[in-house]
């Protein structure tokens, strides 16, 4: 069976075939750089990963962009209500957001641009757009797009132009001919900081959002490349503009052939957004939970599905967890190489091949669980490692990870447990019993066996 990905600009799903046999290329919007990252952010993070893995895990080369947007509005007034240079605010947000990323096991795309670094081809784009009659200078200083001289616009969000609106990041402004119309290049506000403002054939300013993205695509994976990705939300109208944009300059049947969205992180049933001040960041939840937990909450469900954020779903999500880990515990693993043969391993495969099938595959490390804790087999035990490290998953020593978060040192408790078999040698067994429960408060929950007792930290 070969990969199949559900297609948001055909509604499908298809065969996937990229340009170049052997070669993917991928293109993700990344973030813009004002703050801490939210765990909606992790969602799109983690669910690009995922794909990214599985396309080597099936053989491609892979060539990944993430971009960074390190110039916007939000970006200025952040740096001048902290009294800092935008540089020095987005080196520090860009800094945070590796942390957070590496914490989390999502590994570094091979190109990370950085708006600012791209400029330059941001305005040569814009100036064919104005010479294709398709980008006009307005009576502000701007230069917008007119949507309306595009054929296609809005095929991706499925929308008519009669039901769109301006959906922009600030607010429509004097000087389009239309509603519709987007900023290509915003000129350059007196009070701004010199900071902000590049020179160019339109005057001081600094590129809108959409066009970073359509500049550094076309420069660093080609005029045509395979896939898209980002966040539900930036269907419309940033991915939108993108298509227009992009081929607008370039022309029809280039730019990205499948498009990927991620569903959203829901709080109460609304989507997980800094606008609505209902967002955790990454980090506020890895102080509750181990960052491999927060990766399989994210992970089991599927990448296009909406998600809701919980303590509750997190700790269900930390205990099944851990009860992979158990299973690795109780039966050491030999390092494997993956035979796509197996059984476990071809339902596995068959489950990522439709359009990345991550629940699927989940239920599949569960089933390869039970059967090791059956048989006993080192190596279906290592089977079940390499299948999780595919998703990021399985890869910490066993008993380190279930012993993680304990309230006590090794040595206190293993004091305890010596304490505690002491009492139970002299029979006086309230004492083994309060020793227990002292302990079990505390986090640690014993376990006997004839080998002996171990312990591990309180799920």
């Amino acid at each position: 069976m070969s990969l199949r990905i559900f297609n948001t600009l055909t509604r499908a799903v298809a065969d996937f075939q990229p340009l170049e046999p052997g070669h993917v290329r991928m293109y993700v919007c990344g973030m813009t750089v004002y703050d801490l990252c939210h765990l909606g952010h992790a969602r799109s993070m983690i669910a690009f990963d995922v794909v990214q893995r599985w396309l080597k895990a099936s053989g491609y080369r892979v060539t990944y962009v993430r971009n960074i947007t390190d110039i916007d509005d939000k970006i200025i007034q952040r740096a001048l209500d902290n009294g800092e240079t935008i540089r020095h605010l987005t080196d520090r947000m860009i800094d945070a957001l590796h942390q957070d990323a590496d914490a989390l096991g999502i590994e570094r795309p091979q190109h990370e641009p950085r708006a600012t670094d791209y400029v330059p081809q941001m305005l040569a784009m814009i100036g064919r757009l104005e010479n294709r009659g398709l980008a006009y200078r307005s009576s502000n200083g701007d230069v917008n797009y007119a949507v309306r001289k595009f054929p296609g616009y809005g095929r991706l969000s499925g929308k008519s132009l009669d039901e769109l609106n301006a959906g922009e990041r600030v607010a429509v402004e004097s000087g389009k001919n239309d509603p519709l119309d987007f900023v290509l290049w915003k000129a350059a506000k007196p009070a701004e900081p010199p900071d902000c403002k590049w020179d160019g054939p339109f005057g001081p300013g600094r590129p809108g959002w959409h066009i970073e993205c359509s500049a550094m695509s076309c420069e660093l994976l080609g005029e045509t490349f395979d896939i898209h990705g980002g966040g539900a939300d930036l269907q419309f109208p940033h991915h939108e503009n993108e298509i227009a944009q992009s081929q607008g300059a370039l022309g029809q049947g280039t730019f990205a052939r499948y498009w990927m969205h991620n569903g959203f992180i829901n709080v109460d049933n609304e989507k997980m957004s800094k606008s609505l001040g209902n967002f955790f960041t990454i980090r506020d939840v890895l102080q509750a939970f181990d960052a491999e937990t927060v990766r399989f909450f994210v992970v089991r469900s599927h990448y296009r599905s909406p998600l809701n954020y919980s303590d509750v779903h997190l700790q269900d999500a930390k205990g099944a967890l851990r009860r992979l880990y158990t299973a690795l515990q109780a039966v050491p693993p030999v390092p494997t190489a993956i035979d796509w043969a197996n059984p476990y391993a071809a339902r596995f495969k068959a489950a990522m091949d439709e359009d990345f099938g991550t629940p699927e595959a989940v239920a599949v490390l569960f089933d390869l669980a039970s059967e090791v804790n059956r048989s006993r087999s080192p190596e279906l035990a290592g089977l079940l490692q390499a299948l999780g490290g595919v998703l990021g998953l399985l890869q910490a020593e066993p008993t380190a990870y279930l012993q993680s978060g304990a309230g006590l040192d090794e040595a206190a408790i293993q004091a305890q447990i010596q304490a505690r078999a002491e009492a139970k040698v002299a029979k006086n067994f309230a004492e083994a019993d309060r020793i227990r429960n002292a302990l079990l408060a505390a986090g640690i929950v014993l376990k006997d066996s004839p080998a002996g007792t171990t312990w591990e930290a309180k799920a």
